[in-house]
Protein backbone atom coordinates (compact mmCIF):
# COMPACT_ATOMS: atom_id res chain seq x y z
CA UNK A 1 0.00 0.00 0.00
CA UNK A 2 1.22 3.47 -0.86
CA UNK A 3 2.40 5.27 2.30
CA UNK A 4 0.61 8.52 1.37
CA UNK A 5 -2.70 6.63 1.03
CA UNK A 6 -2.05 4.94 4.36
CA UNK A 7 -1.32 8.30 6.01
CA UNK A 8 -4.47 9.87 4.53
CA UNK A 9 -6.66 6.94 5.66
CA UNK A 10 -5.12 6.98 9.13
CA UNK A 11 -5.63 10.73 9.42
CA UNK A 12 -9.25 10.38 8.25
CA UNK A 13 -9.90 7.89 11.04
CA UNK A 14 -8.16 10.12 13.58
CA UNK A 15 -10.23 13.11 12.46
CA UNK A 16 -13.42 11.03 12.65
CA UNK A 17 -12.61 9.90 16.19
CA UNK A 18 -11.77 13.39 17.41
CA UNK A 19 -14.72 15.12 15.73
CA UNK A 20 -17.02 12.54 17.32
CA UNK A 21 -15.56 13.40 20.74
CA UNK A 22 -15.76 17.16 20.10
CA UNK A 23 -19.41 16.90 19.01
CA UNK A 24 -20.26 15.14 22.29
CA UNK A 25 -18.76 18.07 24.20
CA UNK A 26 -20.68 20.82 22.36
CA UNK A 27 -23.37 22.61 24.35
CA UNK A 28 -25.54 23.73 21.39
CA UNK A 29 -28.99 22.09 21.83
CA UNK A 30 -29.16 21.43 18.08
CA UNK A 31 -26.27 19.02 18.65
CA UNK A 32 -26.26 18.10 22.35
CA UNK A 33 -29.88 16.89 22.44
CA UNK A 34 -29.50 14.54 19.47
CA UNK A 35 -28.07 11.11 18.82
CA UNK A 36 -25.58 11.88 16.06
CA UNK A 37 -23.12 9.67 14.25
CA UNK A 38 -20.09 10.67 12.24
CA UNK A 39 -20.63 8.24 9.37
CA UNK A 40 -17.40 8.89 7.50
CA UNK A 41 -14.69 11.46 6.89
CA UNK A 42 -13.13 12.02 3.47
CA UNK A 43 -9.89 13.98 3.38
CA UNK A 44 -8.01 15.58 0.50
CA UNK A 45 -4.65 14.04 -0.38
CA UNK A 46 -2.80 17.00 1.11
CA UNK A 47 -5.06 16.96 4.22
CA UNK A 48 -6.08 20.59 3.62
CA UNK A 49 -9.79 19.81 3.35
CA UNK A 50 -12.18 17.21 4.71
CA UNK A 51 -15.84 16.30 4.30
CA UNK A 52 -17.60 15.05 7.43
CA UNK A 53 -20.86 13.13 6.98
CA UNK A 54 -23.28 13.37 9.92
CA UNK A 55 -26.30 11.13 10.45
CA UNK A 56 -29.02 11.20 13.10
CA UNK A 57 -31.08 8.37 14.56
CA UNK A 58 -34.10 10.69 14.30
CA UNK A 59 -33.85 11.25 10.55
CA UNK A 60 -32.42 13.51 7.92
CA UNK A 61 -34.14 16.68 9.19
CA UNK A 62 -32.36 16.35 12.56
CA UNK A 63 -29.08 15.69 10.75
CA UNK A 64 -29.56 18.83 8.63
CA UNK A 65 -30.26 20.93 11.71
CA UNK A 66 -27.19 19.51 13.45
CA UNK A 67 -25.07 20.22 10.37
CA UNK A 68 -26.17 23.87 10.56
CA UNK A 69 -25.02 24.03 14.18
CA UNK A 70 -21.73 22.30 13.35
CA UNK A 71 -21.07 24.71 10.48
CA UNK A 72 -21.64 27.55 12.97
CA UNK A 73 -19.12 25.97 15.39
CA UNK A 74 -16.61 25.10 12.66
CA UNK A 75 -13.90 27.45 13.99
CA UNK A 76 -14.03 25.91 17.46
CA UNK A 77 -14.03 22.40 16.00
CA UNK A 78 -11.00 23.15 13.77
CA UNK A 79 -9.10 24.67 16.70
CA UNK A 80 -9.86 21.68 18.95
CA UNK A 81 -8.98 19.24 16.18
CA UNK A 82 -5.59 20.87 15.64
CA UNK A 83 -4.82 20.82 19.37
CA UNK A 84 -5.88 17.20 19.85
CA UNK A 85 -4.08 15.83 16.79
CA UNK A 86 -0.98 18.05 17.20
CA UNK A 87 -1.16 19.30 13.62
CA UNK A 88 0.06 22.72 12.52
CA UNK A 89 -2.83 23.44 10.17
CA UNK A 90 -6.25 21.89 10.69
CA UNK A 91 -8.09 20.95 7.51
CA UNK A 92 -10.98 23.08 6.30
CA UNK A 93 -14.09 21.16 7.34
CA UNK A 94 -17.41 20.84 5.55
CA UNK A 95 -20.29 19.04 7.20
CA UNK A 96 -22.93 17.13 5.23
CA UNK A 97 -26.17 15.50 6.38
CA UNK A 98 -26.32 11.78 5.67
CA UNK A 99 -29.34 9.53 6.11
CA UNK A 100 -27.57 6.16 6.13
CA UNK A 101 -28.22 5.44 9.84
CA UNK A 102 -31.94 6.16 9.48
CA UNK A 103 -32.14 4.00 6.34
CA UNK A 104 -30.36 1.18 8.17
CA UNK A 105 -32.85 1.36 11.04
CA UNK A 106 -35.78 1.30 8.60
CA UNK A 107 -34.29 -1.69 6.75
CA UNK A 108 -33.81 -3.54 10.04
CA UNK A 109 -37.46 -2.90 10.97
CA UNK A 110 -38.71 -4.18 7.62
CA UNK A 111 -36.61 -7.34 7.91
CA UNK A 112 -37.72 -7.88 11.52
CA UNK A 113 -41.39 -7.50 10.52
CA UNK A 114 -40.95 -10.00 7.68
CA UNK A 115 -39.23 -12.48 10.00
CA UNK A 116 -42.01 -12.09 12.58
CA UNK A 117 -44.70 -12.56 9.90
CA UNK A 118 -42.94 -15.69 8.63
CA UNK A 119 -43.07 -17.28 12.10
CA UNK A 120 -46.72 -16.37 12.77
Amino acid sequence: MNTSVYKKDRMSEDIKREITAIIRELKDPRVADRILTVVRVETAHDLSFCKVYISSMDGIDDAKEAVGALEHAKGLIRRELGARLYIKKSPDIRFYADESVQKGIEMFRVLSDKERARHD
